[in-house]
């Protein structure tokens, strides 16, 4: 098999994991090092998106499997050594088994549906977690309208709002009182960031919509967030489209119980 190894280089216990990961694997197979954890391993390395390969295996936290899944579409084994580690699979001790176990092949895929964003006409990142449009100035409330599949759903103010997936439910938009959602339902969930108006709540609505939306503020800026990872300003102009991806996040498990991970996690 061939695999690729990607590491939050900030993290020094991930670089340490990455040199024990890439030692067992060398031996029988063939493995690629991101170049950034190449540096710190001393081996040649090479971009996340150029990396063909059967199986790519993250270590750090959420953001290291969301930065890698906004790169390169092959399936995501990770090995948290973040905080929550949400969509990560299994903890450092547990790695000479767990490599065993996934050279062998005894294991689950676990396909996640992913937001396809769209702004003007040209296609940004996939979304694995969520879109979030907030404000570019802290403390500055703007004005939003949503509209799915042709319909007005809102136009409020507030600090922002999120499109999340599923998979996102149990993230950013879980802290802004969004509700958790069985990644088996096809749906969206968007919720709103500090809305000026009593009584706002979270919307679900089928993953087959098309969401349209709009900044109304004339002169006044905002920010869209891949992930957490890509950044983009946003004005009155731009029409924002969402829609479900063609493309899907694939995550290998060892156990397929989300409400276990739930609560193990303490969510």
């Amino acid at each position: 098999m061939r695999f690729g190894i990607v590491a939050n280089p900030e993290i020094k216990r991930s670089i340490i994991v990455a040199k024990r990961v890439y030692d067992y694997l060398k031996k029988d197979h063939e493995v690629l090092v991101d170049d950034k954890t190449a540096r710190r391993l001393k081996v040649q390395g090479l971009k996340i998106e150029e990396m063909a390969v059967d199986i790519i295996i993250t270590i750090g936290g959420d953001g290291t499997v969301l930065r890698t899944l906004q790169k390169n579409r092959a399936p995501i084994f990770g090995i948290n050594t973040g905080k929550l580690g949400f969509l990560t699979e299994v903890l450092p001790v547990d790695i000479e088994a767990s490599l065993d176990r996934l050279v062998s092949g005894k294991y689950y895929l676990d396909k996640r549906k992913k937001l396809k964003v769209i702004v003007n006409g040209k296609r940004y990142p996939d979304c694995t977690n969520e879109l979030v449009i907030h404000t570019a100035e802290i403390a500055k409330l703007r004005t939003y309208a949503i509209y799915i599949d042709g319909e007005l759903l809102e136009d409020l103010r507030a600090d922002g709002f999120i499109v999340s997936t599923p998979t996102g439910s149990t993230s950013y938009a879980l802290s802004t009182g969004g509700p958790i959602v069985d990644p088996r339902i096809g749906a969206f969930v968007i919720t709103y960031i500090a809305p000026f108006r009593l009584g706002s709540s979270s919307h679900v609505v089928p993953s087959s919509s098309t969401l349209e939306l709009h900044l109304l503020d004339p002169r006044k800026k905002s920010v869209m967030v891949f992930d957490g990872q890509v950044q983009k300003k946003i004005s009155r102009k731009d029409v924002i489209r969402v829609t479900e991806s063609e493309n899907e996040a694939v995550f290998i498990r060892f156990n397929m119980n989300f409400y276990e991970k739930m609560r193990e996690k303490r969510i």
